[in-house]
């Protein structure tokens, strides 16, 4: 009797648990920003409108649906400063910045637009310039939002800003990194937990009325 009355209750919290899980796959589609260190991508700990990079500097932008900052994809194509600004020379009081620019893939382009190939450009810009600025040198048009949020590069996308995407988490995790928050980290979420909880004393009142029923008869 409890067995019965228990079963569909531990199937709920089964498909509770599924729902919860479903519901972390949403992504985000927007421009992440990255640091070369030697041969790795690490996540910008800042953002481009803040960041100042030193002459022979590699940094990356990559487009992309990621769950979140510790899911992003990092920029392909080349990425050695050497390659990239090897056809511009030093100049006196000035620094170049090597940028790789990845639009990404038409898995991750907005509906009705085609992503444009990766490229590669060699900023030449102040001392003291952003990368912000340096991108503004090489890439124009860009469009931000709100936050300063870097919304597109040279027009793509022409619409949309870290809008959400349902079902958007990608299954290559293992070729993604961050040095920001993910929402794992703190644990299941509260609403499983409510969830989790309401199927717990839905359970402990079956229990209660089928022990009741047994002891009547």
């Amino acid at each position: 009797m409890i067995r019965r009355a228990l079963a569909p209750l531990l199937a709920a919290l089964v498909l509770l648990t599924g729902a919860t899980q479903a519901a972390h796959a949403a992504g985000y589609r927007y421009w992440s920003f990255w640091d070369r260190t030697g041969t790795t991508w690490t996540y910008a700990t800042q953002g481009p409108a803040t960041a100042v990079p030193a002459d022979g500097d590699v940094q990356g932008f990559r487009f992309a649906v990621s769950e979140d900052s510790a899911d992003a994809t990092k920029p392909r194509g080349t990425a050695s400063f050497a390659t990239i600004c090897a056809k511009t020379p030093a100049a006196e009081g000035r620094k170049r910045v090597a940028l790789v620019i990845d639009f990404g893939t038409a898995q991750d382009a907005p509906s009705g637009e085609t992503p444009p190939a990766t490229r590669t450009a060699c900023a030449v810009v102040s001392q003291d310039a952003t990368t912000a600025e340096a991108l503004a040198t090489v890439a124009k048009p860009l469009r931000y939002g709100t936050n300063a949020l870097l919304c597109a590069i040279t027009g793509y996308p022409e619409t949309g800003c870290g809008e959400q995407v349902t079902g958007g988490k990608k299954p290559t995790s293992t070729q993604r990194t961050s040095a920001q928050k993910k929402d794992s980290a703190s644990g299941p979420s509260v609403g499983l937990f409510a969830g989790a909880a309401a199927v717990a004393a839905l359970g402990a009142a079956a229990v209660w009325q089928a022990r009741r029923r047994g002891n009547a008869r």
